[in-house]
């Protein structure tokens, strides 16, 4: 299955010198995050903003990158497995159509979307410029040639999906794996993402996406 979703061009109206790709949470679609373009484009004029809908449906008609029954930890882990090939191939696709790789590139997710970042973003040929992850964890970073990418992670303290203790499990893993990670908590929010937030990430996106540019 080839993935789509909504995408918003340079506000330069530039050819883009970077991506950002948006990965989406557990019921929702690619239009639930593409207004964070808004937040981005001022300090990246020239990237691209893309936000593709997730391969799968759930029972009530959203989307999803793999099935969510008991939240185990190894459901997390097979589930991102098995939806990888198609982040996959649709960041292949878009980075060969503007002639870019892996160094102009960074992956923001949310939720389930930031477990589905936190596993391709290290997985990919080459070392991506930056990875955002929202209220999410980490499903597993073990493995071999892993290609570390400057993290930032955010995390509600009132997180009622998914508490905030997941994002401290995720920046161990992560910094063990020689993954370089900051994270932050957001007192008072929950299962969502703060002006504050938003902030710490456009500043993440703009200080990596920038270099060598």
């Amino acid at each position: 299955m080839t993935l789509s979703g909504p995408r918003r061009p340079p506000r330069s109206g530039k050819p883009p010198r970077s991506i950002v790709v948006f990965v989406h949470g557990y019921g929702a679609d690619g239009s639930d995050l593409i207004g964070l373009a808004d937040h981005f484009a001022g300090p990246l004029p020239d990237t691209l903003f893309l936000s593709p809908d997730a391969p799968g449906l759930t029972p009530h008609g959203g989307r999803e990158w793999f099935p969510l029954t008991m939240r185990d930890p190894t459901e997390y882990k097979r589930g991102v497995v098995a939806a990888a090939p198609s982040l996959d191939r649709f960041i292949d696709a878009e980075l060969a159509r503007y002639n870019l790789d892996e160094g102009r590139l960074a992956l923001v997710g949310f939720s389930q979307g930031t477990m589905m970042a936190l596993h391709v973003g290290y997985r990919r040929p080459r070392a991506l410029a930056a990875v955002v992850g929202f209220s999410g964890l980490c499903a597993g970073a073990d493995g071999e040639g892993l290609k570390p990418a400057p993290t930032l992670l955010v995390h509600g303290t009132h997180d009622e999906v998914l508490p905030a203790a997941f994002t401290l499990q995720a920046s161990q893993a992560l910094g063990e794996a020689g993954i370089p990670v900051e994270w932050h908590f957001r007192p008072g929010v929950g299962h969502g993402i703060d002006p504050d937030g938003l902030a710490m990430a456009a500043a993440h996106l703009k200080i990596h996406l920038s270099k060598g540019s």
